[in-house]
């Protein structure tokens, strides 16, 4: 039986971090990543890129709009479980369709805030239950918005969604498609988006900068000078001018390399959600978001009472309004119908008591008349 070796080198205290390494290595880790945009500015494909697999089918949005009347914004969770040099990480990608699709996208984003609010509640839930060994935790660690690029600025609805998921979720903003501007339009662009985000107090992930480690202080730096990252998304393999085969998209003017820091910051935003900053965005969710959220319920709520539920669904607003401007229609024409019947009736009164003065205008005449009659009849008679 082989014994187990003894260090006399101090205590043992400095050996923790490999204690600790041994407990993450057998685990695995769980990360949840939303990802929130207009369809057809590349989510799929940018999340298939960042994990080099395809953990979703690319969708055809030829036929997006086929499901106009629902007007929703619907949430779809993709489970998969990835595994690189014996580690494992269970991947949750939170998809969200039909937003930003609809001419009127009013509280489109509620389904969105809702779902992450949700979380939060459902853990709290398990938190507080006798047996937590089994919790079920879908809270979202990172939030990656697309944004269009335009080349102009932040739309409205940019601007409203982004401003609720800031204080909810680690909120990443990403350019899509970059390979549809010039470098000279992609700084500009990038440079209008920081100067909104200040100015309308939209809160955004920063990576932490560590005052002892200048090598990453340094690093830190540059991926938050880079945001809003610009980024191109693509699973094909094609072959540059000089012969090398790399990820990318093809034109006739050459290659758009999705690794090539000259081109997008795709290699910044791996690092940052990925290679460098993963275990800092689950940090950050349990120890900022989800207490925030924690402290703001119970400081509102009873020890295990539910939350009160809220009916604003969109689609359920929008039938409330259209009932009630049908019903104030049916009320109107109501009143209507009866202001007629009164006036009806008004008028059948008046000729009715016309002809009841009528009636006896001639029965007065016919009472004269007939005085007069006996009148002459009693003097004849005395004659």
């Amino acid at each position: 039986m082989a014994s187990v070796p003894f260090s006399d080198d101090g205590i043992g205290i400095a050996n923790l971090p490999n204690q600790r390494h041994k407990i993450v290595a057998k685990h695995g880790a769980h990360f949840t990543v939303m990802v929130v945009g207009e369809s057809g500015l590349g989510k799929t494909t940018l999340i298939n890129t960042l994990f080099s697999t395809e953990l979703s089918p690319t969708k055809n949005y030829l036929k997006r709009h086929q499901k106009q009347l629902d007007k929703l914004t619907e949430v779809e969770i993709i489970k998969a479980e990835l595994e690189e040099k014996q580690f494992k990480t269970k991947l949750t990608v939170i998809d969200t369709p039909g937003f930003g699709d609809y001419v009127n996208n009013r509280d489109s984003w509620t389904p969105i805030v809702d779902f992450i609010d949700d979380q939060h509640e459902a853990y709290m839930r398990q938190e507080q239950q006798p047996q937590r060994i089994d919790k079920i935790d879908l809270r979202v660690h990172a939030c990656l918005y697309f944004i269009r690029p335009t080349g102009h600025t932040l739309k409205p609805l940019d601007i409203e969604i982004m401003k609720r998921l800031g204080t909810r979720v680690n909120l990443i903003p990403v350019i899509a498609k970059a390979d549809t501007l010039t470098q000279n339009d992609l700084f500009t662009f990038k440079q209008r988006i920081r100067q909104v985000i200040q100015a309308q107090g939209i809160r955004i992930y920063q990576p932490p900068i560590e005052a002892d480690d200048e090598v990453s202080a340094e690093h830190a730096r540059v991926l938050s000078e880079a945001m809003p990252f610009s980024i191109i998304g693509s699973t094909e393999d094609v072959t540059t001018l000089d012969g090398r085969v790399v990820k990318g998209r093809e034109y006739l003017w050459g290659v758009a390399e999705v690794e090539n820091e000259n081109h997008c910051d795709f290699r910044k935003l791996r690092s940052l959600l990925i290679r460098t900053y993963m275990l800092d965005l689950i940090s950050t969710t349990e120890e900022l978001h989800y207490e925030n959220y924690r402290q703001a319920q119970m400081e509102t709520r009873k020890f295990g009472e539910q939350k009160p539920r809220k009916f604003e669904n969109p689609k359920f607003k929008e039938e409330e309004e259209a009932l009630r401007k049908r019903f104030t229609e049916q009320v109107k024409a109501e009143e209507a119908r009866f202001r007629q019947w009164e006036q009806h009736l008004i008028a059948e009164r008046d000729r009715l008591n016309k002809d009841l003065e009528l009636a006896h205008s001639a029965i007065k005449a016919l009472e004269a008349e007939l005085d007069n009659l006996q009148v002459g009849y009693r003097g004849t008679g005395r004659r």
